[in-house]
């Protein structure tokens, strides 16, 4: 049986290795010629997994961590922290399709464990929830378990045969320590084998064995309250549990901000975005999140788009129009050279008073090249995600993508950027293995945008 819970905590830092050859001469005797050594070249350190890992945004690990989670690869803490457990996990999944382990996903790879991750959080109804009562944020897998009581001093989620239970519990006590409550939850109730523990000066948690089934416990306190998440199960239910409690476990918000309380907000009816055009036949280029979910995707003065195609990696989204006539496709193919740019799009309406004029703002980016996207800045105003970025001699840079702000997840989870940069090469990549030609064009970024109006439900 896999103690996936034995160090669910447990984050193991990593770093490069770095070796060195030293050629070492033996000792002349007395009036023995010298006899000259051949230097052998240091090679430099190999880039290794944890690098690629390490230069990787920290939402994009922390998202990275959560699929493979899902999946049943990961049972580490999901902190975005690199480890070898991490490493261990994507060299797992790329074992189980077959791949060669390299420990670094290529977009496909990265593609298909999104897609799978995204299919079990639907199985089992994957809703990050406030409970009324305490006030506690956490995941819960609804179709797993949808019953559900509550009061004032905690709440239960149960599945319809008691197999799997969730229980939430809050009380107040006369300063409390987190190493008190673990040695009296190792106790209470009674039966309880505890196969591991840990205890931080702000939580702890707990794992083994109560009765016939298998608990996690996690608990943490602020004050003179505490609040304590308890998941028990059946063990015969551990393949499909298991994945689950180490989400529930990092989503587990005892006591969040206001804003963490309220949850995201809720998607826009009707949202604006910018679309590029990148080639003479209709393919324009722009942001997934902002096409995403809508029942008509609109080009005012071109009428209907289709969306063709996504890269979820890099949140891109290549949409389509048809007989469309004197497009002015921007020219993508050179290479940006400078880390200041113009970010050419088209503001929304209520910005400029119903208008939809392309404008161009400066924004400067962290770093240029590495192939991962770049933090931009200052964000764009809204309506500017998917908008055209070139620098200061005309080459373009890349697409900037604003980022909404993330106000529930992990509790220790760094928000990213509110703005980002896809990088050229990236974009080109994309249009490639989607059949767009994408040669040609011009340096006039305001005739290459085109406003993208998305209609939802």
């Amino acid at each position: 049986m896999r103690s996936v819970l034995s160090a669910s905590l447990l984050v193991v830092a990593i770093g490069a290795c770095e070796g060195a050859l030293a050629q070492l001469s033996p000792p002349s005797t007395a009036g023995a010629k010298p006899k000259t050594v051949a230097t052998i070249p240091i090679r430099p350190a190999l880039q290794t997994p944890a690098d690629t890992a390490k230069a990787m945004a920290q939402a994009e690990r922390l998202a990275l961590q959560s699929d493979l989670a899902w999946i049943g690869q990961y049972n580490g803490a999901i902190t975005g922290e690199v480890s070898e457990r991490m490493v261990a996990a994507i060299k797992e999944f790329q074992k189980s399709r077959g791949a060669r382990q390299t420990g670094v996903l290529n977009p496909q790879e990265r593609g298909i464990l999104a897609d799978t991750a995204k299919r079990r959080q639907e199985n089992v109804g994957w809703k990050i929830v406030t409970d009324a009562g305490t006030g506690v944020r956490l995941g819960i897998p609804t179709k797993l378990l949808p019953q559900q009581t509550s009061d004032a001093n905690g709440a239960k989620w149960t599945s319809p045969t008691g197999t799997v239970q969730v229980v939430l519990t809050r009380r107040k006590e006369a300063n409390p320590t987190t190493a008190k409550l673990a040695e009296r939850e190792k106790k209470e109730p009674g039966g309880r084998t505890i196969e591991y523990s840990v205890v931080k000066p702000d939580f702890f948690v707990l794992s083994g064995l109560q009765g016939m089934k298998k608990f996690y416990l996690r608990g943490t306190l602020k004050g003179d309250e505490v609040r304590i998440l308890t998941i028990l199960y059946d063990q015969a239910t551990e393949n499909t549990v298991e994945p689950v409690v180490i989400a529930m476990s990092s989503a587990f918000n005892a006591f969040p901000t206001a804003a963490q309380a309220a949850g995201p907000a809720p998607r826009k009816t009707v949202e604006y975005g910018t679309g590029v055009v990148v080639s003479d036949d209709g393919a324009i280029v722009t942001d997934r999140v902002t096409t995403d979910e809508c029942i008509a995707l609109t080009i005012p003065g071109y009428g209907n788009a289709d969306r063709v195609a996504e890269d979820k990696e890099h949140d891109l989204a290549l949409l389509r129009i048809y007989g469309a006539r004197d497009l002015k496709p921007l020219d993508i193919a050179g290479q940006a050279t400078q880390t200041a740019l113009d970010v050419t799009g088209i503001s929304d309406p209520q910005n400029q008073g119903g208008g939809g004029a392309a404008s161009s703002v400066k924004a400067s980016m962290a770093q240029l090249g590495g192939g991962g996207d770049a933090a931009l800045s200052p964000a764009p105003a809204l309506g500017f995600s998917g908008a055209a970025a070139l620098d200061g001699t005309g080459k373009f840079a890349g697409i900037a993508l604003l980022k909404p702000v993330i106000v529930a997840g992990p509790a220790v989870a760094t928000p990213p950027a509110q703005a980002a940069l896809v990088p050229a090469d990236t974009v080109r990549d994309f249009l490639k293995t989607n059949g767009v030609n994408a040669s040609g064009g011009s340096a006039d970024a305001k005739s290459a945008v085109l406003r993208v109006i998305c209609v939802r439900k």
